[in-house]
């Protein structure tokens, strides 16, 4: 099983790829120095194997390599920072403002 994290734009996220194939992904709004992370999603036949751990940790190495902040709006990513350290001094609130410069479709 070969896998693969990039960063996609239209809409903006960081994707999974096993073999070839979109597995999940975490998709995330850039705000006023900030990045929002909104909604993580594993397709059902790659769920239970991990990947959406890996593909947040990725998305939150690239925020902090860019110099912004972390908006955890998504459950799985408030969960996944609960667990694993290092992203604490990163991390803000939630503010009325960030939360309407999440896209709604």
């Amino acid at each position: 099983m070969s896998t693969d994290i990039s960063r996609q734009t239209g809409p903006d996220r960081f994707e999974i790829t096993v073999d070839g194939q979109v597995a999940g992904f975490a998709q995330f709004v850039d705000h006023d120095g900030r990045r929002v992370f909104f909604h993580t999603e594993t397709r059902p036949e790659f769920s239970g194997q991990g990947l959406a751990g890996q593909v947040v940790e990725h998305a939150l190495a690239a925020t902090r390599d860019e110099g912004l902040r972390i908006v955890a709006v998504c459950p799985y990513v408030k969960k996944w920072l609960e667990t694993h350290e290092g992203y604490g001094d990163l991390l803000d609130a939630a503010t009325p403002d960030l939360l309407g410069a999440i896209p709604r479709s």
